[in-house]
């Protein structure tokens, strides 16, 4: 995707990047980055590791500024909005590595998320126990003592906790067993299939990718080098930038 490439988002398109270039120092981790992500649907970003997936969900989400291009949300520009702004626009990140509180227990961790919402809608949804009903039962347990499993299911809750319109995630199948992947595809498909939730995705395993996603790009140095739909793009071609 060159330069001059660019996203224009209407009614449906919630989140549009354009352009982004993104620096730590004097390092530059993205280049040019445009990326749109839509209600409805699993945007899912691939590529090997140290390409920019997680700078660009931190520019996204507000935990490091961007030096050129713009990021819009519902038509709104965040590219000076701090991160808790963009939580309360509906912004929810569940970050590589959970950052769960290991202290707090799992019904406090879950609270910690109220700092994103009005004060009348502080409240844990009976729905976030149906979709994780491991957690209804450990709700006087402290984070640290959860399985790693059991933690990126805590991340995601706390995330669902904030009534996101945008999910970002990065990794969540990252060291976590079989069975507990099989729950949380299950639990991004129920997401999807409400149409009122854009996801965006980063993920290691192409077959958990192409099992979910409807779109896709794939980073290489800080750039996108390929998009489009899920089943368009030979699955070689794919693969071939995600092998060392």
């Amino acid at each position: 995707m060159n330069r001059s490439s660019r996203f224009i988002w209407g009614a449906r398109t919630m989140l549009v990047v354009n352009n982004v270039d993104l620096y730590y120092g004097a390092s530059q981790a993205l280049r040019g980055v445009s990326l749109a992500a839509e209600p409805g649907q699993v945007t899912c970003l691939l590529g090997r590791n140290g390409v920019g997936k997680t700078s660009l969900l931190r520019a996204i989400v507000g935990h490091h500024p961007i030096t050129q291009g713009e990021i819009v949300w519902n038509n709104m520009d965040l590219t000076r909005m701090r991160a808790a702004e963009r939580a309360r626009a509906k912004i929810a990140y569940v970050p590589q590595g959970r950052d769960i509180f290991p202290l707090l227990s799992v019904k406090e961790n879950l609270h910690t998320a109220f700092a994103a919402l009005p004060r009348g809608e502080r409240r844990i949804e009976d729905e976030i126990y149906q979709l994780f009903p491991v957690l209804k039962d450990m709700l006087g347990r402290r984070g640290g003592d959860l399985s790693g499993g059991q933690q990126q299911q805590l991340a995601i809750a706390r995330a669902l906790v904030m009534k996101p319109e945008l999910l970002v995630l990065d990794e969540p199948t990252e060291g976590i067993q079989p069975s507990i992947i099989k729950d949380i595809e299950r639990v991004i498909r129920i997401l999807r299939e409400r149409g009122t939730m854009a996801i965006l995705l980063v993920e290691q395993y192409f077959e958990f990718a192409r099992d979910l996603a409807d779109q896709f790009a794939v980073m290489d140095r800080g750039e996108i080098v390929l998009s489009g739909h899920i089943g368009d793009v030979p699955e070689d071609q794919i693969r071939s930038h995600l092998t060392v």
